[in-house]
C-alpha cells in the first residue's frame, strides 16, 4: 500500500508533467496558427541577428506614405534564414514583406515581435 507521501509525490509529478504538456501545446498552436497575414511595403532600415539562446532576425521597416512625412515603423521578426538572406540582399531597396501575425506566443525565444515575415519581394 502506497504511503501518503508517495501519493502526494506522484500527484505532484503528474501535475508538473501536465503543465509542461499544456504549455508546449499552447506554444505550438500559437506559432502554427496565424491570427492575420498581409503585406507591408517600405525600406528595411534595421536588420540584425540577435538573441541569447535562440537567435532570430529582428528588423524595422520604414513605411513612407508620402514624401516629406515621417515614416511609420513596422517591427518584425524572421525565423527562416532563407527569408533573412533575401532581406539582406535587398537592403536599401523598396520591398514588400509578407507577414503572419501570431498573437499570444508566450515567450520571445521565437522572435521579439508578433509579426513573422515569411516572404519578401521587390516593390519597385
Amino acid at each position: 500500500m502506497p504511503t501518503f507521501a508517495s501519493r502526494i509525490l506522484r500527484w505532484l509529478i503528474i501535475m508538473v508533467v501536465l503543465a509542461v504538456v499544456l504549455f508546449a501545446g499552447y506554444t505550438w498552436s500559437a506559432l502554427h496558427w496565424s491570427y492575420s497575414n498581409g503585406d507591408r511595403a517600405g525600406y528595411v532600415q534595421k536588420f540584425s541577428h540577435k538573441g541569447w539562446m535562440f537567435k532570430t532576425w529582428e528588423g524595422e521597416l520604414a513605411m513612407v506614405s508620402m514624401p516629406g512625412t515621417n515614416p511609420e515603423k513596422f517591427y518584425f521578426s524572421v525565423r527562416d534564414d532563407s527569408v533573412a538572406n533575401v532581406i539582406n540582399q535587398t537592403l536599401g531597396r523598396r520591398v514588400a514583406l509578407h507577414y503572419e501575425q501570431h498573437v499570444g506566443v508566450p515567450v520571445n525565444w521565437f522572435g521579439d515581435t508578433e509579426y513573422f515575415v515569411v516572404g519578401v519581394r521587390l516593390a519597385e
